[in-house]
């Protein structure tokens, strides 16, 4: 009787222990996707660097001329071709079309949709009618950052051109799940010894992160 006895109570415990670590599992997978959600959520990624290449100041109208070097970077990390241009001024902003999912995307980690999707469209300085602006990227345009092909070809120019076309309508961007399109125009003042990097949130906009330039490549 005392064997049977024995044998149910480690049957029950086993069964308990079973239990709990069943529980725990799911309790620990929960958590796993919970930090997922966070991380994807509160996760960015560099998407451009501007440097000041030359700066001087002009004595009679105290206003100076910036020459930056603005470099691109693809979804891949990778750098594009970079580009110069040269400001009667040094408070200069970059206008980008930001497309935002829905937030369930970004949760999910989705990869079509799991952050924002930006497009530089150019890099300014205003100052009234001799307001200063240069073309980075053309509507019309495959953005640089996503190109598959270089140049693009007829398919994926077709494929972007009709995603514009949905991003920019408010009726047709939700069959996509997108949440809002906007036009964003992130800035500072730039000056010699600093690099500044444009920085997008996966699940917001644009800001711009500064730091010194390494002392090993000062002249």
């Amino acid at each position: 009787m005392f064997t049977w006895v024995k044998k149910a109570l480690r049957s029950l415990v086993i069964l308990v222990v079973l239990f709990f670590l069943f529980v725990g599992y799911f309790k620990f997978r929960d958590f796993l996707l919970f930090r997922k959600i966070i991380h994807n959520l509160t996760a960015e990624s560099r998407i451009a660097e501007v440097l000041v290449t030359d700066s001087s100041l002009d004595e009679y109208t105290r206003k100076y001329t910036t020459t930056i070097k603005f470099l691109e970077y693809d979804v891949n990390g990778r750098p594009l071709k970079a580009k110069y241009f040269t400001f009667k001024g040094n408070l200069i902003q970059f206008q980008t079309l930001v497309v935002r999912f829905d937030d369930k995307y970004i949760e999910e980690g989705h990869r079509m949709k799991g952050k924002s999707i930006y497009f530089f469209m150019k890099a300014f300085v205003l100052d009234g009618k001799n307001t200063q602006e240069f073309k980075i990227t053309d509507p019309e345009e495959v953005p640089g950052g996503y190109r598959v092909q270089d140049p693009p070809g007829k398919f994926e120019k077709a494929i972007w051109k009709k995603f514009w076309r949905y991003a920019l309508d408010p009726d047709e961007r939700k069959k996509i799940g997108i949440k809002n399109a906007q036009i964003e125009a992130p800035g500072s003042v730039f000056v010699p010894g600093t690099i500044y990097t444009l920085i997008i949130e996966h699940d917001g906009g644009i800001r711009i992160d500064t730091r010194p330039i390494p002392e090993i490549l000062k002249e």
